[in-house]
């Protein structure tokens, strides 16, 4: 089979490099906020070309953190995508805030502008724009358009490490970025983790008070915050991993590329491809399909894993039923959500991999 993801067949250097680094943390003895948070904080910061970057529990928290740092709360909106996992709505709601949702372009699966406007209101604080799939397309309009209203971009950037537009890297555009560095993120830890990334000391520091149970320095709480920090342990693997990013990366998108040029079968639609090599770095590489159950069961009998991501969309979701969303509805997620199908697309992937899915997709009828 081969798999979404497959850990174990990662470069033996690598492990050995991951394993050194955790012994070196548990050797040291200090296994919360220490060093490495610290040397990771300072590496990530620098690879995102930002000034600061804040490790904390994992990239919802980040959301949450990023929103009340902004004193984004109770009575204030914030417009984001129904396409997308539960936890970027589910931190807005923690934040106290309430999502209103915004339709997809049914060419890239992403936050349509022209939706994203028609959901402004007087209560609207932020435009949460999620990176999907790994892609970063057309900053400009949002940067714009945010600016116009006088309200703050936001950047979800769970599934886009290193995505870019115009040499610019995802999460540096508005007032922070949001990162997740779960597992089978392209920059992954063996367990939970997130950050914050911003241009901003005040965003940074009011970070820093938040992840830590509101503490401005021990025992002094200046507010009521939360338990969500980074352990030195993920931070040193992290740090670890960072120097391979590119190297993986840059495979990720030479099998997309093999994809973009071998898929031609008439039941199966691609998304757009990116203008520019850096726009898009692959952590989904998904496919449509009318049939996609039928699709996705051929897969797996012909030896290829596959994952949907997403099939229900957040707005059908029970707790989310009643939230506010564009006017004209939410069609086109509705429609991505019911033909979306992720196929592997990961560092791991051999060429003969790599064409043994192509082949397979080609042969469905």
């Amino acid at each position: 089979m081969i798999l979404m993801n497959d850990f174990r067949a990662e470069p033996t250097e690598l492990i050995q490099q991951e394993i050194a680094a955790v012994e070196k943390v548990i050797k040291s003895g200090w296994y919360i906020l220490g060093n490495q948070v610290k040397t990771f904080e300072s590496a990530w910061a620098s690879r995102c070309q930002v000034k600061y970057a804040v490790g904390v529990g994992n990239g919802m928290d980040a959301i949450e953190i990023g929103l009340r740092a902004l004193n984004i709360g109770s009575g204030d909106e914030v417009i984001t995508t129904s396409m997308t996992a539960f936890a970027t709505v589910l931190a807005i709601i923690r934040a106290g805030a309430t999502p209103v949702l915004a339709d997809i372009n049914p060419a890239t699966a992403l936050l349509d502008p022209l939706s994203a406007e028609r959901c402004f209101s007087s209560h609207t604080r932020a435009v949460l724009l999620v990176h999907l799939y790994g892609q970063v397309r057309k900053m400009d309009t949002w940067i714009t358009l945010c600016n116009n209203a006088g309200i703050h971009l936001l950047e979800d950037c769970a599934q886009s490490h290193l995505a870019s537009w115009k040499d610019k890297i995802a999460g540096s555009f508005g007032a922070w970025g949001a990162y997740s560095f779960y597992p089978t993120k392209n920059l992954g830890t063996v367990g939970d983790g997130g950050a914050i990334i911003t241009n901003l000391a005040e965003i940074a520091n009011r970070a820093k008070i938040l992840r830590n149970y509101g503490q401005s320095q021990r025992y002094h709480h200046s507010e009521l915050g939360l338990n969500s920090r980074l352990d030195e342990m993920h931070a040193a693997i992290l740090a670890t991993r960072i120097s391979w990013s590119d190297l993986f990366t840059a495979r990720r998108k030479e099998i997309a590329k093999s994809y973009f040029d071998g898929i031609k079968n008439p039941l199966i639609h691609l998304l757009a491809e990116p203008i520019d090599n850096g726009n898009h770095v692959y952590h989904l590489f998904v496919i449509l399909c009318k049939e996609r159950d039928r699709l996705s069961n051929y897969l797996k009998e012909h030896g290829v894993d596959n994952l949907v991501h997403y099939p229900i969309p957040v707005h059908h979701q029970p707790p989310c039923r009643n939230i506010r969303r564009d006017t004209k509805g939410l069609a086109i997620a509705e429609s991505h959500a019911v033909r979306c199908l992720s196929i592997p697309c990961h560092p791991q992937m051999s060429d003969k991999d790599v064409c043994k899915v192509i082949e397979v997709i080609n042969e469905f009828k």
